[in-house]
């Protein structure tokens, strides 16, 4: 049997730990442990063992009951290559030399093990559970795997203010602490409003990635964390 399709999709050939397969799918040599969102997984070689990551802290949980943000976690070991995509996104790694980025949690792919994780509130965005206005943040030294739907576009903020739609914004430097924008007026909202009634703006040194798409708001139940809110909303002050 022959075919372009036997050459051209072979497992790519490096000794690189993590590397692209191609443009929709990360290829990750195990030995150290990855952490990777549930759900993102496609392929592997080897003795790889998947089990459910804990949050690790109260924290953390009561944060994930508040704030909808599904930060839903495998942890990832043996020996072995792994192969993660996600919605046939563009793969990208980002490597962090004792530095942070910011980034939409359905954008995540994986990350070292080695690295810590936590759901922060955007300043100025209240308690708006399913508005995308939570992110998770990946810090310390190591690799982090990010998927964009369609090819992603990556501004400077640096030079003047940038604008972006919270539900386009796959991630941004850490350090970077974007504010929240709300364009809505009463003679919008009496015609039935623009769509594009609330904005990230980032100012400052670093970048921010926007890919070509939006997500949908996710949805939670409406009683859901209700009971949880009042002892956790100091979590986010």
């Amino acid at each position: 049997m022959r075919s372009l399709l036997f050459r051209e999709t072979q497992p790519v050939d490096s000794e690189r730990r993590w590397v692209k397969q191609n443009r929709n799918a990360l290829r990750v040599g195990l030995g150290p442990d990855v952490l990777a969102a549930k759900g993102t997984m496609t392929s592997y070689l080897g003795d790889v063992a998947f089990h459910h990551e804990k949050s690790g802290s109260m924290g953390k949980l009561a944060k994930k009951v508040v704030t909808g943000e599904d930060v839903s976690l495998m942890r990832v070991s043996g020996q072995g290559q792994v192969w993660f995509a996600q919605n046939a996104g563009y793969v990208f790694t980002i490597d962090l030399e004792n530095e942070g980025i910011s980034l939409n949690f359905r954008n995540l792919l994986a990350f070292d093990a080695t690295l810590t994780w936590d759901i922060n509130r955007i300043k100025g965005a209240g308690i708006m559970a399913g508005n995308g206005l939570f992110n998770t943040t990946v810090g310390g030294t190591g690799t982090v795997g990010i998927n964009s739907i369609g090819r992603p576009v990556v501004l400077d903020c640096s030079k003047a203010p940038v604008s972006v739609d919270p539900h386009s914004a796959v991630a941004w430097s850490a350090n970077l602490a974007p504010t929240v924008n709300n364009s809505m007026n009463m003679s919008s909202m009496l015609r039935g409003g623009s769509g594009e009634a609330i904005q990230y703006v980032f100012h400052g040194p670093g970048f921010v990635v926007i890919q070509a798409y939006e997500w949908t708001a996710v949805q939670q139940a409406e009683n859901k964390g209700k009971g949880a809110i009042s002892g956790a909303i100091n979590l986010f002050t």
